[in-house]
Order: C-alpha cells, then sequence, then structure tokens
C-alpha cells in the first residue's frame, strides 16, 4: 500500500515536471515563432503595424491555441473552453490589474470606442452560443472564424488608411535563419501542447481535480504567461497602451479563432456547472469597459478591484472543485 503511494506520488511529481516542461516549450516556441515570422515578414517588406496586427497577435495566443485546439482534438473539451475562459479572465483581473496597480494605464480613444466594445460584443455572441445549448457547433465554430478574419482585414485596412504602415522593420535574421526559428517555433509549440494537455489531465485524476479547474487555473495561467511578460515589459517602457491592446487583442482571438477553430474541428460540449464561469467572463469583461469609459484610463483604485476580484474567483473556483 506504501508503495504503492509512492510510486502515485513520484508519478505526479514526473508528470508536474513535464508539464513545467510543456510550458516552457510552448513559451519559447512562440517567442522563436514571433521572431522568425517577423523577420520573413520584413524580409518580404511587409509593414510592421500589419506584422503586429498578424504574426506578434497569434504568436502571443499560440500557447491558448496550441492547447485548446489539442485538448479538442484528444477529446478533452473541458481543457479547451476552460483554458479560454480562464485564459480571458487571467488577463483581465490579472495582468491589466497588476499593471494599473504598478502604474496608470491610460487608453487611446481607438481602444475605448471601437476595440473594447467589440470585445464585448463577441464575448456575449460566444456565450450566448455555449449557454443555448451547452456546447459550440461546427456552425459556430465557422462563424466565430469569419468574425476573427473579418476583424483582422478591417485592422489591416484601417491601418493601410491611415498611412501607419508605411513603416518597415529592418531584418533581424537572414532568411534561413528565420525559416529555421519558425520550424523550431512551431515543433516547440506542438510539443510543449501536448506536454500541457497530457500531463494535465493526467494531474487532474490522480489529484481528484476536475478538467474544468485544471483548465481554469493551472493551463490558464501557464499558457498566458506570453501576455504576462509582454504586458510588463510595455509597462516597463512606459508603453501603457501596449498592456491594454495586447490584453484586448489576446482576448478577442481567444474567443474568435481558437474556439472557432477548436470547435470547427471537433464541435465541444459542455457541463452546465460552467455557468458561473461564462457569466463572470461576460461580467469582467463588460466591467473592464465602464473602467476604462469613466475616466479613459485603469487607475490603482480599479487595479485593486480587478486583483481581488481574481484572488476571490481562484478562491472560488479551488473550493467548488
Amino acid at each position: 500500500m506504501i508503495q504503492k503511494e509512492n510510486n502515485m506520488g513520484v508519478s505526479i511529481i514526473i508528470q508536474i515536471i513535464l508539464l513545467i516542461l510543456g510550458f516552457v516549450f510552448l513559451i519559447k516556441g512562440s517567442d522563436y515563432f514571433v521572431e522568425g515570422s517577423s523577420s520573413v515578414a520584413s524580409i518580404l517588406k511587409i509593414p510592421t503595424i500589419i506584422v503586429g496586427l498578424t504574426v506578434v497577435a497569434f504568436g502571443t495566443s499560440a500557447p491558448e491555441a496550441a492547447v485548446s485546439i489539442t485538448s479538442s482534438l484528444t477529446g478533452n473539451n473541458a481543457i479547451a473552453v476552460s483554458n479560454v475562459i480562464g485564459s480571458n479572465l487571467f488577463n483581465i483581473l490579472f495582468i491589466i490589474g497588476l499593471c494599473a496597480l504598478l502604474n496608470e494605464l491610460k487608453i487611446g480613444k481607438d481602444v475605448i470606442k471601437s476595440d473594447l466594445p467589440f470585445l464585448v460584443a463577441i464575448t456575449i455572441i460566444t456565450s450566448l452560443f455555449i449557454l443555448v445549448n451547452w456546447n459550440i457547433s461546427r456552425i459556430e465554430g465557422m462563424i466565430l472564424l469569419i468574425i476573427i478574419f473579418a476583424y483582422i482585414s478591417y485592422l489591416v485596412i484601417s491601418a493601410l488608411r491611415s498611412g501607419g504602415a508605411k513603416v518597415i522593420e529592418k531584418p533581424k535574421l537572414t532568411l534561413s535563419k528565420s525559416i529555421i526559428y519558425i520550424v523550431i517555433g512551431i515543433i516547440g509549440i506542438i510539443l510543449g501542447a501536448d506536454l500541457v494537455v497530457n500531463n494535465a489531465s493526467s494531474i487532474a485524476i490522480a489529484v481528484g481535480m476536475s478538467e474544468t479547474l485544471v483548465g481554469l487555473t493551472i493551463v490558464a495561467v501557464g499558457t498566458s504567461l506570453p501576455e504576462l511578460v509582454t504586458s510588463l515589459t510595455a509597462l516597463k517602457k512606459d508603453e501603457n497602451q501596449l498592456v491594454i491592446g495586447n490584453v484586448i487583442g489576446s482576448n478577442i482571438f481567444n474567443l474568435l479563432f481558437i474556439l472557432g477553430l477548436s470547435s470547427t474541428i471537433s464541435p465541444i460540449t459542455l457541463s452546465s456547472n460552467m455557468l458561473v464561469d461564462i457569466c463572470l467572463m461576460v461580467f469582467i469583461t463588460i466591467l473592464c469597459l465602464v473602467f476604462g469609459k469613466t475616466q479613459n484610463k485603469f487607475d490603482k483604485k480599479e487595479g485593486i478591484i480587478l486583483v481581488g476580484l481574481f484572488i476571490l474567483y481562484m478562491i472560488f473556483i479551488i473550493l467548488r472543485n
């Protein structure tokens, strides 16, 4: 009996190490992918603003995409959806909250007028897709994909019309080195996603945690590390609007592309026990818009509220399990 418990303990430790290794592969893989892709774009003379709206936006959300799509393919739908919901909540509550605590975050007029309302709208639409029948069908997934491609097209066309697309960065890497970086990045993302999904599921089963809880906590936080690092780096450089842009862009991408592609590959069926999480995601996204509109900024007081809500939510979902 003792030997069996010891073996189980060793097995869980190995799975935790592999889970952490998976996160390392995911994060470094997305870094290599972004760097390689950005250099190829520069060599092909693709404007910087378009690279930012497409390559970098995809790269920072690549861990969430890889984990959710892998989960969908392997039938772990709870992780696929809870990863997206958990990441979106973490991005707003913890990343914006923490950054607002460290330094007041000013928000651009375009973000207030279009990006934040668009995020609220798609959060409500996606939530309604889920709540109607507790699933996301292939047709609904395709609708989400059409919306994200239309949104990116709109951003690119707007950037070209405004003249902001004239800036072209010098390539940091040669073409051959860029391709190597892209290949290494993709391999890292795929391997990392596989390690995260398999070991997160195994740990959940071994310690009696639900896949939903693992997806909302460990997986969501782990896959959101690129956004956290990017936001803190932008804050240090006093580029406050990049923090907001990074979070909003990531949340839009998570809902439309990740859930859209995952459900197009394999329709996602959910449990009604995620009702509170879905409703909270809608509430927090609306709250983010309200905070932003009040003073066109996030101040320390609002930062405290957001981080406080994050802590309360973590306590709630752990106790709920």
